[in-house]
């Protein structure tokens, strides 16, 4: 399943081994993360077969999230109502989808984000300047992983690198996010993305 080449890929730069004393914790992380619902930001991604891309990200919590890609790229990729959709858009047949359950991204777009779930946390390490979270679903660790990196004072989210279940990584690099954003559900509805376009079922 092609879900690395789904969301994101981030900067050249991966992030660099970090000490084992983690600057920000377990519950500050996830206090963070419950303490918005929605978040607006340009992202550029770094994907699996080296390749940039540049966009804007839309997440509305529970579920929900959109990518719009630049030129020349122009792709779409919006996750809503329990599904991923990829749109080509090159092409006027209907998007390839995957259960959204299936891809890491959905640790983070749950209802209540809660890391203190046992098995959850992968691996999890810092210093004064970042911190960085590796998580997975404990109950299907075969769908990958998604390390995120924060920065402290105040914690905020700068980067994920998703690994999917065929062990090819995107890293999404974010700008300055703006959170409690106005957004409403239409960016995330698949099925009114699709009649817009006209492609079929």
């Amino acid at each position: 399943m092609r879900l690395a080449a789904l969301f994101l890929a981030a900067a050249t730069a991966v992030v660099t081994a970090l000490p084992a004393q983690a600057q920000l914790s377990v519950s500050e992380i996830s206090r963070y993360l419950n303490s918005f619902r929605t978040a607006q930001a340009a992202f550029t991604q770094v994907n699996a077969d080296g390749t940039i891309s540049t966009g804007d990200l839309m997440i509305s919590r529970p579920g929900r999230a959109r990518f719009d890609y630049d030129p020349p790229n122009r792709g779409l990729v919006i996750a809503g109502g329990s599904q991923v959709a990829i749109f080509d858009p090159v092409s006027n047949t209907a998007p390839e989808q995957y259960p959204l359950s299936q891809t890491p991204l959905n640790l983070i777009l749950r209802e209540q984000v809660n890391l203190g779930s046992s098995g959850m946390v992968v691996r999890h390490g810092g210093d004064a300047t970042q911190t960085a979270i590796t998580l997975q679903d404990p109950q299907n660790p075969q769908y990958g992983n998604i390390e995120l990196v924060f920065t402290p004072s105040p914690t905020t989210l700068r980067q994920w690198k998703i690994t999917d279940d065929s062990g090819q990584q995107t890293t999404v690099i974010l700008g300055d996010m703006r959170t409690g954003v106005g957004l409403g559900t239409a960016p995330f509805n698949i099925p009114v993305e699709m009649r817009r376009r006209g492609v079929g079922n």
